[in-house]
């Protein structure tokens, strides 16, 4: 359940989101403090999604180190996350890329699940 000051996040953004998730092994969906988080063998966080007291929704994920300077530099819809060295966010709304994001949180979750599930995963050539 969201705070009072933080809109729950639709469920439409939320089908997308478990429609992206569940190509990647052991990547599991919780409830988190605010919003939603998914998380692979249980103990690392791949995404967490939230509404914010500002009433817009975000979705942060984890990206390689040297790319979270460029995200930054981007500027909207991207911005860099408060919680770990590696962490960027994205804002989602009616622009939303949602290919371009499914690829970045395939990105992430490559970052965080064990090399045996990354093995697993249907990843374009670099």
């Amino acid at each position: 359940m969201a705070r009072s000051d933080r809109p729950d996040v639709p469920g439409e953004v939320l089908a997308r989101l478990r429609a992206i998730f569940a190509r990647m092994p052991e990547c599991h969906e919780e409830d988190a403090w605010v919003g939603v988080r998914w998380r692979v063998a249980r103990t690392a966080t791949v995404a967490h999604v939230f509404g914010g007291e500002d009433q817009l929704f975000r979705i942060t994920f984890r990206a390689e180190p040297d790319e979270v300077l460029a995200f930054e530099h981007l500027g909207p819809p991207y911005f860099r996350g408060e919680w770990g060295g590696n962490m960027v966010g994205m804002l989602l709304d009616g622009d939303t890329d949602w290919e371009e994001l499914a690829e970045l949180l395939t990105d992430s979750y490559c970052l965080q699940a064990p090399q045996r599930l990354v093995a697993l995963v249907d990843r374009p050539p670099a």
